[in-house]
């Protein structure tokens, strides 16, 4: 009788054990587990158990043993992340457009013990809660800031929710808007402004382009004009330089000419020479009468050679009294010599020698 009745009691015991690992943790108080005395808590499951109707202790992954008939599992809690989708809703943003807005929740029980007294049904009142709280938080952004703070309005949605559900001993992971609907007149509304703002995009963009392409142009003359200036700086400075190096190395032969030629004077028969050279420079000029020019002025005696040689002669003569400096100083005072003065006033002599 005794051994019958321990073999029952064991199957009975083993029965109950298979029964509670085997079912689904559910709060419902028809779904709980039953008490077996020995029970095995699955991992990441709380079992909350109440003795005579009044909380005792929360049950430990692994074995536990209750009392029979004096405790009682009343809550079973998963303390995995739970997923729940929050219904699509109605949402009016600053700008008084209506959306049609959904999410996904994430959240996790942190606390049993508040998770099974603090709140009917948790789930549910986080559901209600993140409702409200994207009903509010879109009330106080415009449309286009919807679009554009989505990280930011999930955000704001995941404190709001936090706040709440701390005594309810829920912690909100995060929370993701799936779709947001606008209605159509809206959405071909956006449409069009989306295809406005790109023509404008488009037309600045060419505006733009024809600036900096005027800019180039513009800026390409204006460094071959300072180039061709520069050239033409470079070049007439260079044919300065040129025409001064020829005035002086013409000035230069010319005052040695006048050197030589004063030297020579200075010798024996130095006036016979210099006689002989007007002479000839007068037949010259002579030959060359009515050649470029058919009006000709000519002396009263063209063909008296010896009396225009003579009035040569007095003018030269009429020069050279002016004071002869030492024979030292002669060759230095002749490099002091006024070149370009003392050919003009010998060119004047001979054209008024010549006319007469």
């Amino acid at each position: 009788m005794l051994a019958r009745t321990v073999r029952e009691t064991g199957a009975l015991l083993l029965r109950g054990s298979v029964q509670a690992i085997g079912r689904a943790p559910r709060r419902a108080s028809s779904g709980l587990p039953r008490n077996t005395v020995v029970l095995f808590v699955p991992q990441q499951e709380a079992w909350v158990v109440e003795r005579m109707g009044r909380f005792h202790r929360i049950l430990e992954p692994g074995l536990n043993i209750l009392i029979p008939v004096l405790d009682r599992i009343r809550y079973v809690q998963s303390l995995k992340e739970i997923v729940i989708n929050v219904p699509e809703q109605s949402a009016v943003t600053l700008d008084n457009v209506t959306l049609q807005i959904d999410g996904v929740l994430y959240l996790r029980i942190m606390d049993p013990y508040k998770a099974s007294y603090g709140v009917e049904d948790p789930e549910y009142a986080v559901t209600q809660l993140a409702q409200t709280t994207m009903r509010s938080e879109l009330g106080k952004l415009s449309l286009d800031k919807v679009f554009r703070e989505r990280e930011s309005l999930n955000a704001s949605i995941v404190d709001a929710i936090n706040q709440a559900a701390d005594c309810w001993g829920i912690r909100c992971l995060r929370y993701e808007i799936k779709d947001i609907h606008v209605p159509p007149r809206v959405k071909e509304s956006m449409q069009m402004q989306v295809e406005a703002e790109r023509r404008k995009r488009a037309t600045v963009l060419e505006s733009e382009g024809t600036r900096e392409s005027a800019i180039n142009v513009a800026e390409g003359k204006k460094q071959a004009q300072i180039l061709a200036s520069e050239a033409e700086k470079a070049e007439q400075i260079n044919l300065a330089a040129g025409e001064a190096s020829a005035v002086l190395a013409k000035a230069k032969a010319k005052a040695e000419a006048i050197r030589i030629l004063a030297a020579a004077l200075t010798q024996h028969n130095g006036d016979a020479a210099a006689s002989l050279t007007v002479a000839e420079q007068y037949v010259s000029a002579f030959s060359k009468l009515a050649k470029d020019s058919n009006t000709v002025l000519l002396p009263s005696n063209p063909g008296d050679v010896t009396s225009m040689v003579a009035q040569a002669m007095s003018v030269y003569g009429a020069l050279t009294k002016a004071p002869v400096p030492k024979a030292q100083d002669s060759v230095s005072s002749a490099n002091s010599i006024d070149v370009q003065g003392t050919d003009a006033s010998l060119d004047e002599e001979l054209d008024r020698v010549k006319l007469s």
